[in-house]
């Protein structure tokens, strides 16, 4: 038998993280297949259109947290830094403070 190492206990089998605006929290997928699918309608340049910022919003929100930012009627730049404050917080990575 080969080697064998056990990495249960680095893995995070938490829920899912949220965003709160207001009194709202909206669940954020965090799974990797739908990171991944996200940042790929991203692309290398980080420029959104409003195609990508609609379809990252059906990717990485829940049914429920897409209802709830539906129901608060944000302005497009509104909701523009919604979906870069979800994409922040499933990847770990601050766009605004690289290294954080």
């Amino acid at each position: 038998m080969g080697k064998r190492i056990d990495i249960t206990e680095k893995l995070g089998f938490e829920t899912n993280p949220v965003l709160v605006i207001k009194d709202k929290e909206l669940e954020v997928n965090t799974d990797a297949a739908t990171v991944l699918r996200a940042l790929s309608l991203i692309g290398d340049g980080g420029e959104m259109n409003a195609d990508t910022v609609g379809a990252i919003g059906e990717l990485i929100f829940t049914d429920t947290a897409r209802k709830n930012l539906d129901k608060m009627k944000l302005n497009f730049a509104d909701y523009q830094t919604v979906m870069m404050a979800a994409i922040e917080l499933v990847t770990g990575v601050d766009e605004e403070n690289p290294g954080n």
